[in-house]
């Protein structure tokens, strides 16, 4: 990994932290709307942001989470099984804008991963919370397709890790 992948992805994973942070309270419960996830769309222009994102995800989930030992284990899993999908998505569709609709549902989907730590953490109804944590996910990386493209436009997020 080189000097500016590195910092590249330090930047994504403090990036991800303070964004977390000020949403803190919405980005925990069993309705997630973490807005900091819009950050997973940046796979799709290098999957070299892998590292920034994991990293982001598993230091805010020790900072703010308040059930740390869960989120360390099924947060990460979730982003790390998400963005690998992603990856290999990207294999076979070449349009940026298609594979962030790949990713939104591919992460949407994956959120019976938090809905079943929710139930193992708090005896949440697994079915009720995958859906109101799938549609806080949903909602999020939906608005942040066309946040993450024109910022695209503006500074090429392929190049700069």
């Amino acid at each position: 990994m080189n000097i500016r992948t590195l910092a590249g992805n330090g930047l994504v994973a403090a990036l991800y932290i303070a964004v977390s942070a000020v949403i803190q309270p919405f980005g925990f419960t069993n309705v997630q709307f973490r807005v900091s996830e819009m950050f997973n769309h940046l796979i799709v222009f290098n999957k070299n942001y892998f590292y920034g994102i994991v990293l982001g995800v598993f230091l805010t989930n020790l900072f703010f989470s308040p059930m740390v030992a869960y989120d360390l284990v099924f947060g990460v899993a979730h982003s790390v099984i998400s963005l690998l999908i992603t990856i290999l998505a990207g294999r076979f569709i070449k349009s940026k804008l298609g594979l962030m609709v790949i990713n939104t549902m591919v992460f949407t989907f994956n959120m019976f991963i938090i809905a079943f730590e929710l139930k193992l953490a708090f005896k949440l109804p697994f079915l009720f919370t995958w859906l109101t944590t799938a549609a806080g996910e949903a909602a999020v990386l939906a608005a942040g397709i066309p946040i993450m493209y024109a910022i695209h436009k503006r500074v090429n997020l392929e190049r700069l890790v």
